[in-house]
């Protein structure tokens, strides 16, 4: 590809969810380093109110909440709005994971699985889309599980097919109004998502799992590449991992 056909992402604004952690706060951080500015929300609001700080007031607005509950998209949007005029790109990246013998999965945990993960993405793309009106990117966080779910992650993956499946349809329903639609599918992550939820702290497998800022990376070119193309759906894997 020609170095001219490259999109430029100074000044574009991005909307990202679940970005004080993970996957969310390493995309947030590349695109102001590539000069975008972000709208970033998130539930622990110690979290949120020291990534504005590393981001700078000028580059960062932030709201606090839960994604699964509409007002918190809605209210992000209107931050994003009223501080730089508009949205050219939104980032679905808030989940949780949960991982265990179905059965052995509390209904709390299962609700929150599919209230975050799925509800979230259709809320925060609910509030956003309509002022996209010249179009932009959309990126999905979905998963490798959503893929080929593996066991013990049954409600997990179950959510992230859905995902897939939301993407793909949006895309094809919204191309024509200059939006694409991208499924960004890791396998394993060296996050925090599922402590608590099948996953230990300092488990010694994480360190073979791919870095937030691999996925971050992968987030930032699918935003610099000619609208022409269309992206459609990334799977990655950390080479240790494999396939």
């Amino acid at each position: 590809m020609p170095i001219n056909e490259v999109r430029e992402l100074r000044d574009t604004v991005v909307l990202i969810s679940g970005a004080t952690s993970g996957i969310g706060r390493a995309a947030a951080t590349l695109l102001v380093a590539a000069g975008a500015r972000v709208a970033v929300t998130g539930r622990n609001h110690d979290r949120l109110e020291e990534l504005k700080t590393e981001l700078g007031a000028d580059n960062c607005v932030g709201v606090t909440g839960d994604i699964g509950v509409l007002d918190t998209s809605a209210r992000l949007v209107d931050a994003a709005v009223s501080r730089f005029g508009r949205i050219d790109s939104v980032i679905a990246s808030a989940g949780i994971g949960a991982y265990g013998d179905f059965l052995s999965l509390s209904e709390h945990d299962i609700v929150e699985t599919v209230t975050t993960n799925f509800t979230g993405t259709l809320w925060t793309l609910r509030a956003a889309l309509p002022h996209m009106t010249d179009g932009g990117d959309v990126i999905i966080v979905s998963s490798v599980a959503g893929v080929r779910g593996g066991a013990n992650e049954a409600v997990y993956a179950g959510t992230k097919a859905a995902q897939l499946v939301f993407a793909g349809a949006l895309d094809r329903e919204y191309r024509e109004r200059g939006v694409r639609v991208t499924s960004m599918c890791p396998a394993g992550v060296n996050t925090r998502f599922a402590v608590g939820r099948g996953r230990t702290e300092g488990d010694p497998a994480l360190e073979d799992f791919l870095d937030p800022s691999d996925v971050g990376a992968a987030i930032v070119y699918t935003l610099t590449q000619p609208r022409r193309l269309r992206t459609t759906q990334w799977n990655m894997w950390s080479a240790a991992e494999g396939a």
